[in-house]
């Protein structure tokens, strides 16, 4: 079982957890000079607006007033916000709840947590304001170019139990991908490497040294140039499976970091990354009982026209709308 914390000094707002922040042990002048200082992503305007709003309070759920003295070591509780964020039209899809458990069945282009330009739009908050649940975490995470399954946990008291399944390599993540087909290399096989961050920090790349990554590959099928695949990686590295497809020289359909950036405009969703979480295997560990997931979404038929872009809104260009459908990620479902 997890520790029980001490529950936050503020509710969940509009889907949207408090966000805490451990001050450093040495520091001087006030609280809104620390806070505009250590996280200038937001004005110190902002800053002082929000602690005379009483929207920013100490681990006692005092309000931290914008003179107040700097504290070593003390939380500070606030709510995570952007001014504007850009939408996200497509829906997730909720397969399994029970009390400990939620499956949740993730679209492309969705983050799964808060973070950069998503707040609202990310899966976590999205799933939180739908259903009311406050300690919701997810257990594990998907880049927000991939669809389908994410497991998280519902409630704090058990979400240890089900960490340990990941930490201990005992739950089974398969992957559908689309990429290309070479004729000279055996399937099925593992690949084996050393992945580290990249000096692009949002990439990962592969170097010298013992290995810390594990993908197995099997060939599904193959239609002219493009073959899908089964992935299953062993261990969990940062884009590890888009790495290990581009390191054979077979990157991912539709990879806007790999083998190079070419990241799409913001607004364009008519080159959706054809990997999809597609399995999750294990045994319930306050059951016994085995446990499998699937997802509902679908990748792109191998014989699938290259797609026009860039693209607008899906209402403005009816062949992304059939695109989505066929994707399992088009608005309303």
């Amino acid at each position: 079982m997890s520790r029980q914390r001490p529950p936050a000094p503020l509710p969940m707002r509009a889907g949207v957890s408090p966000s805490c922040l451990a001050l450093p042990s040495r520091g001087s002048g006030t609280m809104l000079d620390h806070l505009a200082e250590r996280l200038p992503a937001l004005s110190r305007a902002a800053w002082q607006q929000r602690m005379e709003a009483g929207e920013v309070v100490d681990e006692r759920g005092a309000t931290v007033t914008p003179e107040r003295p700097f504290e070593p070591g003390l939380r500070i509780f606030y709510y995570r916000h952007l001014e504007s964020e850009p939408e996200i039209p497509f829906t997730e899809e909720v397969l399994y709840q029970d009390a400990h458990l939620l499956i949740a069945d993730k679209p492309h282009f969705m983050p799964v947590t808060p973070g950069g330009r998503y707040v609202q739009h990310s899966l976590l908050v999205r799933l939180k304001r739908r259903l009311g649940l406050a300690e919701l975490s997810p257990l594990h995470r998907i880049d927000r170019d991939t669809a389908g399954l994410v497991l998280f946990s519902v409630q704090q008291r058990t979400r240890g139990v089900y960490q340990a399944l990941f930490r201990e390599r005992r739950i089974t993540k398969q992957y559908e991908a689309v990429a290309g087909w070479r004729a000279d290399l055996a399937f099925p096989r593992e690949h084996h490497s050393r992945l580290e961050e990249s000096p692009q920090f949002f990439r990962m790349h592969e170097v010298p040294g013992a290995p810390n990554s594990c993908t197995r590959m099997e060939l599904l099928e193959v239609a002219g140039r493009w073959a899908r695949y089964r992935l299953e990686p062993v261990t969990g590295k940062r884009h590890q499976l888009r790495v290990h497809m581009a390191a054979l020289g077979l990157p991912l359909r539709h990879d806007a970091f790999y083998p190079e950036v070419n990241d799409p405009p913001e607004g364009d969703f008519s080159r959706p990354l054809q990997l999809l979480a597609r399995t999750l295997h294990f045994t319930d560990p306050f059951t016994g009982a085995p446990r499998c997931f699937e997802s509902r979404r679908q990748l792109l038929p191998l014989d699938a026209g290259p797609q026009q872009g860039p693209a607008g809104t899906l209402g403005e260009d009816k062949r992304n709308v059939g695109l989505e459908r066929a994707m399992g990620t088009a608005p309303g479902r």
